[in-house]
């Protein structure tokens, strides 16, 4: 499970993703956008359904990547340990690991009900060379490429009338384009 804004998905987001599938030797990887992340309340720039849209545009020619759109679907605030409860539910004999970056992991232990999530999903942070990763939340570190590309990067390129192309999927970059998201 590897959940986020993705606002809006790139390249980066992308390798991280595989890189970790790799790693765990995973079947697959559920990428969960959130609806409302708690720690960017209102600071969304494109909606939940564009954002979960765009995840499947840039993923439909791989099926190890699969997107869940359970936060997006429930609406308001999106918590891991809700996610997860879920997935828990729907699929009972599944090996979860949580991701998360070294960044989020620092804020891991002021998340809604941390032990509940230890307790339902193996706590998997990647890192990228430079990062030191918070002491005693990961269950299993996973080194990434160093990919400098962000979401407020791609948002301030579409903003300036920048091209996009290389940063995000082709298929994102006609998306954004045709739904004049990021402009303003």
């Amino acid at each position: 499970m590897l959940g986020g804004s993705f606002d809006p998905v790139h390249h980066g987001h992308l390798v991280v993703g595989m890189a970790v599938r790799e790693a765990l030797d995973a079947d697959q990887v559920r990428l969960i956008p959130t609806a409302e992340q708690p720690f960017k309340v209102g600071q969304h720039r494109a909606g939940a359904t564009h954002r979960a849209r765009m995840l499947e545009l840039a993923t439909a020619d791989d099926p190890t990547f699969e997107v869940d759109r359970v936060e997006v679907d429930r609406g308001g605030a999106s918590y891991t340990v809700d996610t997860l409860r879920d997935l828990r539910r729907r699929f009972p004999d599944a090996r979860l690991s949580l991701v998360i970056g070294s960044d989020a992991a620092a804020l891991f232990q002021t998340w809604r009900e941390p032990a509940a999530i230890r307790g339902m999903a193996e706590v998997v942070v990647h890192s990228r060379a430079g990062e030191t990763p918070p002491e005693g939340i990961a269950d299993r570190m996973v080194a990434v490429p160093r990919i400098d590309i962000s979401s407020t990067a791609v948002r301030e390129r579409v903003r300036s009338g920048r091209s996009i192309r290389y940063w995000v999927p082709d298929t994102v970059a006609r998306y954004i384009a045709a739904q004049g998201l990021y402009r303003d």
